[in-house]
């Protein structure tokens, strides 16, 4: 028995829609071996292939084959996730970075800080601190 790639990506939840995986298989992030794989190629029982998103790729095996789309809780029935302990480290440090943000008063100002800003700058203000510099 064998299934589309792209039928098998949307299955089992990698990607959204079957058209999504369509267009990743045509962008050459989904592999096996090394070779990008099209999306009319098929998978059979015992077949691993990768799937690269964003910094991280994932690695998968085929456990059993499927048509339907499947609920999230069945997915480990049919596919397994061998991705390595390395590239899982690069997903926890993208959550770490992504996790930084930055504190309040640094960066761009907010509204406030821009009214105060304009205050500041106004023609009135500056002219009252020239009026004082005179006396």
């Amino acid at each position: 028995m064998e299934e589309r790639v792209d039928k098998y990506l949307f299955a089992m939840r990698i990607y959204k829609t079957r058209s999504i995986a369509a267009d990743a298989c045509k962008k050459g992030r989904v592999t096996m071996k090394g070779a990008a794989l099209k999306p009319s190629r098929t998978f059979k029982i015992g077949d691993t292939f990768s799937v690269r998103r964003g910094p991280i790729t994932y690695t998968y095996e085929v456990l059993r084959l499927s048509e339907n789309r499947l609920g999230a809780q069945l997915v480990p029935e049919y596919m397994r996730d061998i991705t390595t302990p390395d590239q899982l480290e690069l997903l926890e440090l993208a959550r770490l970075a992504g996790k930084s943000g930055r504190d309040r008063g640094t960066g761009r100002p907010t509204k406030k800080d821009r009214r105060e800003i304009e205050v500041f700058l106004s023609d009135d203000y500056l002219d009252f601190e020239d009026g004082e510099d005179d006396e």
